[in-house]
């Protein structure tokens, strides 16, 4: 059994993947954005900041949970996958609001 910083250091490699993952999929929507009518890209860059927003509290949570202690990291964790949801959810969001564009 791998022992617990060896499953932090794995946790943490998988949620900056996905991060990583998802920062490609909202600059193919700026790049979208970026192409679209005055009106609708208004509303595109409203969508895109929401999500920005999103991404660095998720990153920022990732920092503080690799300088966490052993005995914080449980808790750290629960505010990463707190953040990480609320990303997701706010890019499914923003992705069926382009998509009906």
């Amino acid at each position: 059994m791998a022992n617990q910083p060896d499953q932090q250091q794995v946790y943490r490699e998988k949620v900056q993947a996905e991060l990583n993952l998802l920062n490609a999929q909202v600059d193919e929507m700026k790049a979208k954005a970026a192409q679209a009518q005055a009106d609708t890209k208004i509303q595109y860059n409203s969508l895109l900041e929401e999500l920005q927003t999103r991404q660095v509290a998720v990153q920022m949570r990732l920092e503080e949970l690799q300088a966490a202690s052993q005995d914080a990291w449980e808790d750290i964790k629960i505010g990463v996958e707190a953040a990480w949801l609320d990303l997701q959810q706010s890019f499914q969001n923003a992705v069926a609001k382009f998509d009906q564009k």
